[in-house]
């Protein structure tokens, strides 16, 4: 601490970003500021609230990068998060995808639902922050303008042809203007048109009534209905069309809560809530917040933002180049007003909830740590071996953070090197692998292993680390009872007992780390043994290669479906008559068995 507090007198008192780095190096939160040495020095002096106290205990160094202005700090900022993740700024981003209508840029265009927004020529509406509405409006559309609904162009006509939804290209000439009109109908509709096309559906429903076509006139009725119901049903509107996203929050006990009210042609459709810790002033937060939200266009720019009062308009319009405006009185204004009422309300609502979570998680880590007398274990990666007597040996490998799955660092293995059911050979095989690995690329290591099992595994594992690559990381072992339940923590060589009570949320976390790598590990054996037993009948087939057997695993999946399969539906996936023939005689032989 006292090599950073004189680190902290070189850093200049100019804006920039500056990063905070753990004892593996890792960057674990990065910041902007407008004076780089009061915002570091604010780190380390002073008191702070527990989830801040929790950030500092992992700084053991810091990078600054000095910048020409706040807005270059800014846009420096969120790339910083781009390239890094880290830990303690993951929170500030909102994970939430909407559902976008899109029509495709094809000869026949498709209208279709999606959570991406592409550079590929199609047109795009959204988002629609409720899914079921984004739904319920394709619905509609679907029933208005026949446009192709086959992804792939069939050879005969489908039911949405015979009930309307659909011209048919794949059978009857569509002409491209057909085609533009229809589009063109469906934009103007998504564009705030809707009321244009009741009026005339309306027009159309009264004639057919006069001419008594009664089923026709009730058609035209129940869209007419259908129409006020999904795009009329709006809970507050301005007398504008303009399309903007209306912003605010609260800041209460060192948390965070932004609310975004979704304006669309003047009518608010949604909200959106976000709940975070926040570790700097609250206004910096929420400016990082703001470019987090439409990064990568995950929410897509509107025409205009609003912003709460203390927030620079001027700002976020060079840094999102999207107009920002700061109403000041009348309607919107209240609108700015009623965003920050929800945000206080949904953080009231959420601390109860927050309070609960954090016991079943980084409290739990703190307390399993200092049960162990170890750090803190922020990352814990745990291991299980999967095997029947030795056949198919695989292992697999979870990865908890702050006491939550991180499921994109899962990890599956094929043992490779072991012959037979041994699990101290097949767990030095998969810990070399994994920590060899993460060596040569420089990856964050863990705070804590985990291995099912007892002595042995730890006494394996640990050989492993100290012996042939150097590694201090503790290794602890989960010991199941007679009822195959987690009963005993060991920890070390000669391994001893932990006492852990077993109704601690550490304990609960335990076992929650060792149900969730049991888990990964047997289905991953099942679907390797289901593989192999699937293959071993094709390798006794000539005319079967490794390309028709991914066919016909691709196509069947297991071996109970492909013993269902006839001669024909096995000829269906590419395989010649004759070897479709020899394969079905090897299933009835193996049946007969």
């Amino acid at each position: 601490m006292e090599e950073l507090k004189e680190k902290i007198q070189l850093v200049p008192a100019q804006p920039g970003c500056y990063l905070m780095k753990n004892k593996h190096g890792t960057v674990i939160y990065t910041g902007k500021a407008k004076l780089l040495r009061n915002r570091v020095r604010s780190y380390f002096t002073g008191s702070h609230d527990k989830k801040t106290q929790r950030l500092v205990s992992e700084i053991v160094d810091f990078e600054y990068i000095v910048t020409s202005s706040n807005l270059e700090a800014l846009l420096l900022e969120q790339n910083l998060i781009k390239k890094y993740e880290p830990r303690y700024n993951v929170l500030l981003k909102d994970d939430k995808t909407y559902p976008f209508l899109k029509i495709t840029k094809e000869e026949h265009p498709r209208l279709i639902s999606t959570r991406k927004v592409k550079k590929d020529g199609a047109k795009y509406f959204g988002p629609y922050p409720n899914a079921q509405a984004a739904n319920e409006t394709k619905k509609l559309l679907d029933r208005l303008y026949p446009l192709r609904k086959c992804r792939t162009l069939p050879d005969r006509v489908c039911l949405y042809y015979h009930i309307g939804q659909c011209l048919a290209p794949c059978e009857f000439p569509v002409s491209k203007e057909t085609n533009e009109e229809l589009v063109s109908e469906i934009a103007k509709f998504l564009n705030g048109g809707h009321k244009e096309v009741k009026k005339n559906l309306t027009e159309k429903m009264f004639k057919a009534s006069d001419d008594l076509n009664f089923e026709r006139a009730k058609e035209l009725r129940d869209q007419v209905a259908h129409i006020e119901a999904v795009m009329e049903k709006q809970k507050m509107t301005l007398t504008d069309q303009v399309n903007r996203d209306v912003f605010s929050y609260f800041v209460d006990k060192g948390w965070m809560c932004v609310q975004v009210f979704f304006v669309r042609q003047g009518k608010v459709i949604e909200r959106d809530v976000s709940l975070f810790p926040t570790y700097k002033d609250p206004e910096d937060d929420f400016y990082t917040f703001l470019g987090q939200f439409y990064l990568e266009e995950q929410h897509k720019k509107p025409s205009e933002i609003f912003l709460p009062e203390g927030i620079d308009p001027e700002l976020v319009s060079q840094f999102l180049e999207v107009k920002a405006v700061q109403p000041k009185r009348g309607q919107k204004k209240e609108l700015i007003k009623l965003a920050t009422k929800n945000a206080e309300l949904a953080l009231k609502e959420k601390f109860d909830l927050i309070e609960r979570n954090e016991q079943k998680t980084i409290h739990a880590i703190e307390r399993l740590g200092q049960a162990m007398n170890i750090d803190t274990p922020y990352r814990i990666e745990a291991f299980d071996n999967s095997n029947i007597q030795g056949v198919d040996p695989v292992s697999a490998m979870v990865s908890f953070v702050d006491g939550k799955p991180d499921k994109n660092n899962y990890r599956k293995y094929k043992i490779k090197t072991v012959y037979g059911p041994d699990d101290y050979e097949s767990m030095r095989e998969v810990v070399r692998r994994r920590y060899l690995r993460l060596l040569k690329e420089e990856l964050p290591l863990p705070d804590l292993i985990v291995i099912d099992g007892g002595k042995g595994q730890i006494s394996a594992t640990q050989s492993v680390l100290e012996d042939e690559l150097n590694l201090t990381i503790p290794v602890c072992g989960l010991v199941k009872d007679e009822k195959h339940k987690t009963s005993q923590l060991m920890k070390g060589d000669p391994a001893q007992v932990i006492g852990l009570s077993k109704t601690s949320q550490e304990f609960y976390l335990l076992q929650r780390i060792q149900d969730e790598v049991h888990r990964f590990a047997i289905t991953f054996h099942r679907n390797v043994r289901k593989k192999t037993m699937f293959t071993s009948i094709l390798d006794k087939v000539d005319g079967i290669g490794e390309k028709r057997k991914r066919l016909l695993l691709k196509e069947f999946g297991s071996l109970k479906r492909l013993k269902e399969a006839s001669v024909e539906e096995i000829q269906r996936v590419g395989v010649p008559q004759s070897v479709a023939e020899s394969l079905r005689s090897i299933i009835d032989e193996e049946e007969k068995k």
